[in-house]
């Protein structure tokens, strides 16, 4: 494997880029047209939520024994915390981890509705609220709904004057989405059409067959099946672990931060707390196919760790320097991560380079952190200017 010695810089976007690559669909080619972007392009299968942002005082967490920069699932314990959100001052905004990246790989596509949503709410307000954000975002959402159950809601905590958040998840009528809703012929066409299908590891909890279908549709069909480690308490749980790895198998791009990272190695008892090398050997998992895996770990301020390999070697291991933000302009980091796979999402999905996804990655990821929530302007003005290499 060629490497080099010396640091990359973006003229646009603030990342350090590798010269050489081998992954499905990633092209380093310079000068090569983008994909021409049809209507549903990418399908995203999640747990839609309607977030409830609010900047609170430390002391809400101490209350409800909750930890700032982590997501849990809500207990009976919880409960009380969304009556006393509206003590504060408080955003409303269609949110959930996979919704989120699909509104920003939305947003920084041109073409309408070359994304689609599958995700199960209830029939009351709430659900209204969602179907009315995914449409002005140009989303076209197939929800499962549930006349039953109460549409999700998801308590943003935000502290530490933006630097940290603590998500506390009662997913309600989500927990219920039902396999027979991506088999009905309606959404099963949107299946068939789609190029690119996105997840995180919080599904394991709701619906394993829809993944293990989707993932076994991707593989046969030589489609890009990208997933997201979500969350420690997932990665912590034996139950759901064991539907992660089996999903695992099928995941062409993995998505994770370092707290998830070592939550991976933790269960799956390996003796190492080095980032990069839990990132391939998460990379080298078995695969269904013989396509490489890429592994892309994000680590806040720090670079992020992009691991290529396949069983039997590896490609690539790179970092790629994130955008810095001032503190001046940091609102909340809530949608930093789901922002950061939506840009990705996009840059996959017009067939650039691997360089230039994580240049998306970074500008939406930058561009939503000075914002309330996963909240996206009317445009986005993002535009690759390409790299130099420094010694």
């Amino acid at each position: 494997m060629h490497k080099f010695v010396g640091k990359w810089r973006s003229l646009a976007q603030g990342f350090t880029p590798s010269k050489y690559f081998v992954v499905k669909r990633f092209h380093q080619t310079s000068g090569v047209s983008e994909n021409v972007i049809s209507k549903n392009t990418i399908l995203g299968l999640g747990n839609p939520l309607l977030d409830i942002n609010a900047t609170v005082d430390a002391s809400l967490l101490d209350k409800y024994s909750l930890k700032a920069n982590n997501a849990i699932l809500a207990e009976e314990r919880h409960l009380p915390l969304f009556e006393e959100l509206k003590r504060y001052p408080v955003e409303y905004i269609a949110g959930g981890d996979v919704l989120n990246s699909i509104r920003v790989a939305q947003w920084l596509l041109d073409t309408p509705e070359s994304t689609t949503y599958f995700g199960a709410v209830g029939t009351d307000d709430n659900s209204k609220q969602l179907e009315r954000c995914t449409k002005a975002d140009r989303v076209v959402a197939h929800f499962d709904h549930k006349p039953q159950l109460p549409t999700g809601v998801c308590g943003v905590l935000v502290t530490a004057n933006g630097f940290c958040r603590s998500l506390v998840a009662n997913l309600g009528a989500a927990r219920h989405y039902s396999v027979e809703h991506l088999r009905a012929s309606e959404q099963w066409e949107l299946v068939k059409g789609a190029q690119i299908f996105y997840s995180s590891a919080f599904f394991c909890t709701v619906s394993p067959e829809s993944l293990l279908e989707l993932g076994t549709h991707a593989s046969k069909n030589n489609k890009t099946f990208c997933h997201n480690l979500a969350a420690p308490f997932v990665i912590e749980n034996a139950e759901y672990f064991q539907i992660l790895r089996d999903v695992l198998q099928y995941v062409d791009v993995l998505f994770g931060n370092d707290a998830e990272a070592m939550a991976f190695a933790k269960s799956m008892k390996w003796p190492t707390q080095n980032i990069t090398e839990i990132a391939q050997r998460i990379a080298r998992e078995p695969k269904d196919n013989a396509c490489p895996r890429t592994v892309i770990i994000t680590r806040g301020t720090e670079p992020t760790i992009v691991v290529i390999a396949s069983r039997s070697r590896i490609w690539s291991v790179e970092e790629y320097g994130i955008i810095p933000c001032d503190p001046s302009e940091l609102v909340d980091t809530t949608g930093a991560g789901d922002s950061f796979v939506g840009g990705f999402l996009a840059g996959l999905a017009k067939g650039v380079a691997l360089v230039e996804c994580i240049a998306h990655a970074n500008y939406a990821a930058n561009t939503i952190v000075k914002r309330p929530g996963c909240k996206l302007p009317k445009q986005a003005n993002y535009k690759w200017r390409g790299y130099t290499l420094r010694y």
